[in-house]
């Protein structure tokens, strides 16, 4: 995809890159709950998380009455992601996530890790670098 005005890359990625599939996987995610489709979420979680994750998701979901994966009630009016740090067998990103829009729009970071063996996404947390 490039940009009409620029004539740029407006992102790039590729399927061996865990910081992209991580990118993609919120991108597509976001997209799919803001849509309402709720089945594209599940399915998008069964093919990006691992079932580890996807209990201890449920778990948080439920003490929190919110999306795990957002940590929130609300869908984000947009995400970013960037490369934290590797190590022992993981690659670790912030995911920011942009709430509302203007100087008033509000911002939540989360600390997402990944199997660098497998590319899933292995957890979650709230409090990205």
């Amino acid at each position: 995809m490039t940009d009409v005005q620029t004539n740029t890359p407006v992102r790039e990625g590729g399927p061996d890159s865990a910081v992209d599939r991580v990118a993609d996987f919120y991108g597509a995610y976001i997209d799919a709950i803001d849509d309402g489709t709720d089945d594209l979420g599940s399915q998008l979680r069964a093919h990006y998380l691992t079932e580890d994750l996807h209990q201890r998701l449920a778990a948080w979901e439920e003490a929190n009455n919110a999306d795990g994966v957002l940590r929130a009630r609300d869908v984000p009016t947009r995400w970013e992601v960037r490369y934290h740090d590797s190590g022992a067998g993981h690659l670790f990103t912030t995911v920011t996530l942009t709430w509302g829009t203007g100087p008033d729009a509000g911002h939540t970071r989360l600390a997402v890790q990944s199997d660098l063996s497998t590319k899933l996404i292995s957890d979650i947390e709230d409090g990205g670098a």
